[in-house]
């Protein structure tokens, strides 16, 4: 498995700025705003939590599949803002350590 996945999935995306709407569905995401992709990542949330919920033999692929759906749409707001995915891998490593509740205890102050 490329570990570098994300990163790869990443640059994709934001090479699909250049496509048309047509040939690509990330472009007409890109295109329909914020609006249209976070309507695909509240869907996408709903079903990962629809398939969480479930207690039959195909849980585990339907929650990988569903996160997978989720990341995937996350990371395309992500491009949209204008944000790179490094800096979320960034965010992430600097609360490596640190207890959720400190961490977000510490969001309240600022």
């Amino acid at each position: 498995m490329d570990k570098d996945v994300l990163l790869k999935l990443a640059k994709l995306i934001e090479d699909r700025r250049a496509s048309k709407p047509k040939e690509s569905y990330v472009k007409s995401l890109l295109e329909g705003g914020n609006e249209t992709i976070n309507k695909k990542i509240y869907e996408e949330a709903l079903e990962l939590i629809e398939a969480s919920s479930t207690n039959d033999s195909t849980k585990k692929k339907k929650v990988i599949h569903e996160t997978a759906d989720l990341w995937f749409h996350t990371m395309v707001l992500l491009v949209n803002e204008g944000i790179k995915f490094e800096d979320i891998l960034v965010e992430l490593e600097t609360r490596l350590g640190t207890s959720g509740h400190e961490e977000k205890s510490s969001r309240k102050k600022n």
